[in-house]
């Protein structure tokens, strides 16, 4: 899930780019991620890999403030699916067949089932699937999802993905015996989201039967 490699990579940042330029670089890895498909691409270093491993890096030395850091995750987090949301509602479907490659269609295929099954929690618990946390943003905007509606989920998904990583990694570096906790939290979350959206696609299923008989 998290690749020692990655957090080695992320550690060796700080030393060339300096404290600013590291936070730039985060941050900017994680708005890119979502909001022009380079998650696709690089997903480990624009995920989970390196949320825990610059969370590592902010325990590990006093140059980095672990909540400049994570609340600026947070912030890039939901400002790159926005524009990924806005990008879908403007282009529609067609701006997502302008992406080349077999996987990739497949892929929009697969989040276009997952969006219909989970719907405002597929926002959510996308965040924690490489590929659903690319595609589901463009798919809300193509589906036409409010705004509203998916700005909440949006902020919902960036706070507890984006923020806690972060913050796990933080303290599993600070303290060593906090790890095993960390990835224990962690799969809490990600188990939560999912039970979550399962019952709430079992409560609009049962809300659409109700409403049957009466049309």
């Amino acid at each position: 899930m998290i690749r020692t490699t990655v957090s080695d990579d992320v550690a060796g940042w700080l030393d060339v780019l300096g404290p600013l330029a590291f936070y730039l670089v985060v941050w900017g890895l994680v708005f890119v991620g979502t909001a022009f498909f380079v998650g696709v691409f690089i997903p480990f270093l624009t995920g989970d890999g390196l949320l825990f491993g610059a969370g590592i890096v902010a325990g590990s030395t006093d140059r980095i403030d672990i909540w400049v850091l994570a609340i600026g995750v947070g912030v890039a987090a939901v400002a790159g699916d926005q524009v990924a949301f806005l990008l879908g509602r403007k282009y529609g479907r067609p701006y997502l067949s302008s992406r080349r490659g077999r996987w990739v269609q497949a892929t929009v295929v697969r989040t276009e089932k997952f969006y219909d099954l989970f719907g405002w929690w597929s926002v959510v618990i996308g965040r924690y699937m490489p590929w659903a946390r690319v595609f589901v943003p463009v798919i809300a905007g193509v589906a036409g999802m409010p705004y509203l509606r998916f700005l909440t989920a949006n902020i919902f998904g960036a706070v507890t993905w984006g923020m806690l990583i972060t913050v796990l990694g933080y303290y599993a570096a600070s303290d060593p015996s906090v790890r095993p906790i960390a990835y224990v939290v962690a799969g809490v979350v990600i188990a939560a989201s999912v039970v979550a959206g399962i019952r709430a696609y079992r409560q609009d299923r049962a809300g659409r039967a109700a409403e049957a008989p009466a049309e």
